[in-house]
């Protein structure tokens, strides 16, 4: 019953999105809906989905749809592309309406639905021997796209009859198995993976019936069987690949200036807090070249703050040189700064110090939760191995290590990891993991209980 009522809910959303990200969307929920057991776990879950939802369906109906090939050729930290293409389709009236019957009819029955049907059918799945999920394989982790690791890449179902012959699979499979022994950076992994690949298809573990989507999804969760890298990910597309991956054209950079005007770059909120708290919520890290002078406002603003607090909750990484650009105000000297995407280059510093600022010496504090990803658990990672700041919230999500594109032909391409930084801190990184905090409370425990550490702190001095 629950899951019907959150499938309904995701028809508010635009077509397209439903296409690409419906399913995913259902597999997280049952997978929360698995693991949050209990009134007050479920009604946490049902919350968040409800506040996902009202966040998420306006923006879905006015920004940008990820397109599948930038996801890999850009340099952005969180594997989403580098630039968006803004769709031009407008929320339907009749959508909105029902949605909001909807969402008022899914509150009111949440009790029942919760405690008494969710739960209960649950259990008589569990008692009868049925897996949770019966459903194929799915990849994405998360439930809102602009907030997806680099392993999640767009994928829009091949249509249900389309599937694949024995020598288009045997294609692929040959294909994947040449990029990896080729690029992947551990060449010993490589040819592990490679061979498992050639042991599945002969022992025929790929001769069901599937489509281009469903079969990508099963050789990429075959290579992790081997490598659990969430970076490594073999993908379909329904439209043909371009034989060689292009830059942004001067109208994806209009799109993407646009995008990111009317979002204020993703800094959401910047103000001083009561004891002269400076308080900064981003959402990503976005490119410099176009939201660097954003950045720089916001920081000026806080500039005479007697303690930072970052919000990273929501953030879903970006750029690295805008990661790196944020923690120079951090520092009063230039910094090494770990980048799990690139091998050590003149890149790997902050800009320190930066002309003017006055936060180099102040107490910092980073908030975090299971939602923040990729760049934003650089910055955090990079933070607390340097003792710089006090993390305090959830552990992040674990996304680490990015890929680098190659196409296998004019229906599937991989990412794979290429890099192999050096990380000077003699502890590994988030990769899989994530950042463990110092301070371990809820999420939206995570300001209150930082702006009391931070008070306590200014106290004492």
């Amino acid at each position: 019953m629950s899951e019907k009522i959150y499938a309904l809910l995701l028809r508010l959303f635009p077509s397209r999105f439903r296409e690409s990200y419906g399913e995913d969307a259902l597999q997280l929920f049952r997978d929360r809906a698995r693991d949050e057991k209990g009134f007050f776990p479920s009604l946490r879950l049902w919350l968040d989905l409800l506040y996902d939802l009202a966040i998420s369906v306006p923006r879905e109906y006015v920004y940008a749809r990820p397109a599948l090939v930038g996801a890999f050729a850009g340099p952005r930290m969180d594997g989403s592309p580098t630039f968006f293409l803004l769709e031009n389709e407008s929320p339907r009236p009749g959508a909105l309406l029902f949605g909001g019957v909807l969402s008022l009819a899914a509150v009111g029955i949440l009790w029942l639905a919760i405690t008494y049907v969710g739960n209960h059918g649950a259990a008589r799945r569990f008692a009868s021997g049925q897996s949770p999920d019966n459903s194929r394989f799915h990849e994405k982790q998360i439930l809102h796209p602009k907030a997806e690791d680099e392993s999640s890449v767009t994928q829009r179902p091949a249509e249900k009859d389309a599937n694949l012959d024995a020598a288009e699979r045997r294609r692929v499979i040959d294909g994947a198995a040449v990029n990896l022994k080729e690029h992947y950076v551990y060449p010993d992994v490589a040819q592990k993976m490679a061979d498992a690949l050639v042991a599945h298809e002969k022992r025929g573990d790929d001769d069901a019936p599937m489509d281009g989507g469903t079969f990508a999804a099963l050789l990429t969760r075959q290579m992790r069987e081997v490598s659990p890298d969430r970076h490594l990910a073999l993908v379909y597309s329904d439209t043909p690949l371009p034989q060689h991956a292009t830059g942004p054209t001067p109208e994806d950079l209009a799109h993407y200036r646009e995008a990111m005007k009317a979002e204020n770059c993703t800094f959401e909120k910047v103000e001083m807090l009561p004891g002269n708290i400076g308080y900064l919520k981003l959402n990503s890290f976005p490119d410099v070249s176009v939201c660097g002078q954003t950045a720089t406002a916001a920081m000026a603003s806080l500039n005479q703050a007697d303690a930072m607090i970052f919000d990273l909750r929501g953030n879903g990484g970006g750029e690295p040189e805008m990661v790196a650009l944020m923690a120079s105000y951090l520092f009063d000297h230039p910094e090494y700064w770990y980048n799990p995407r690139e091998n050590t280059t003149q890149h790997s510093w902050t800009r320190s110090p930066v002309p003017g600022n006055r936060l180099a010496d102040k107490p910092g504090y980073v908030l975090t939760s299971a939602r923040t990803f990729s760049g934003g658990e650089q910055f955090c990672y990079d933070l607390k191995m340097l003792k710089r700041a006090t993390l305090v919230g959830e552990t992040t999500g674990g996304a680490a290590h990015s890929g680098v594109f190659h196409r296998i032909d004019d229906h599937f391409g991989m990412g794979i990891p290429e890099t192999k930084p050096i990380n000077p801190f003699g502890k590994p990184d988030w990769a899989e993991t994530g950042v463990e905090p110092d301070i371990k409370v809820k999420a939206a425990d995570a300001l209150e209980t930082a702006k009391k550490l931070a008070e306590s702190k200014l106290r004492k001095k």
